[in-house]
């Protein structure tokens, strides 16, 4: 199982999607959630709409290079339209071990058909569009912890990677799902397993 970060490592709230929750996690070897839109002619990192002063997707990029880029970048997109400028981007700086999810299902056939790694969507109100084309599957628990081993290994059985919503965020104790997890020696030593959450160092322990 693989560790990733939800915007970044932070400690505090204000850290959210800013350097220092980069340096974080890439120093402590931990991949990483983040949220792209444009603003300005620009890629910037904002899970809400941008006010001018965000961080650059080249800049955090930057970051990452400093560590070791074969760590995950999940890279939630929150604007439609970003395909040629993201892939520009990733290319020029050899970026390699991404995936892009959350667009809509439009955006989505787009940056397909663009030759960028996306993911498509579970949950409780997504049934994984677009599936066939996605190479993995990011499975999310908005209102109860329905993910199981079941769901997660029929999605390996057909060779698609899974990236975890862990319940933390979304305001849940994570442990009940985390101690299910455990029990699967499967789960916990794929590297096509990924687990998003807010307490990355507290899975580490637990999970490896």
């Amino acid at each position: 199982m693989q560790i990733l970060s939800h915007r970044g490592y932070w400690k505090e709230n204000c850290e959210k999607n800013k350097a220092v929750a980069f340096h974080r996690s890439f120093q402590l070897g931990f991949g990483t959630e983040t949220d792209l839109r444009d603003c300005a002619g620009h890629i910037v990192i904002s899970h809400d709409i941008p006010k001018g002063h965000e961080m650059t997707l080249v800049e955090m990029l930057d970051i990452y290079r400093q560590y070791d880029t074969k760590l995950p970048l999940a890279l939630n997109i929150k604007s439609d339209g970003l395909q040629e400028q993201v892939k520009l981007i990733l290319n020029e700086l050899n970026i390699e071990n991404y995936f892009l999810f959350d667009m809509s299902v439009p955006d989505h056939k787009v940056s397909l058909k663009h030759g960028l790694t996306c993911f498509t969507r579970q949950s409780e109100y997504e049934k994984c569009p677009l599936y066939e084309d996605s190479k993995g599957v990011w499975l999310d628990c908005f209102e109860s912890d329905w993910i199981n081993e079941e769901i997660i290994t029929q999605h390996l059985s057909k060779e698609k990677d899974v990236c975890i919503v862990s319940p933390d965020l979304h305001g849940r104790d994570p442990m009940p799902s985390w101690e299910q997890y455990k029990k699967s020696k499967l789960l916990t030593r794929s590297s096509r397993v990924m687990l998003c959450t807010d307490y990355p160092e507290k899975a580490r322990e637990y999970f490896l």
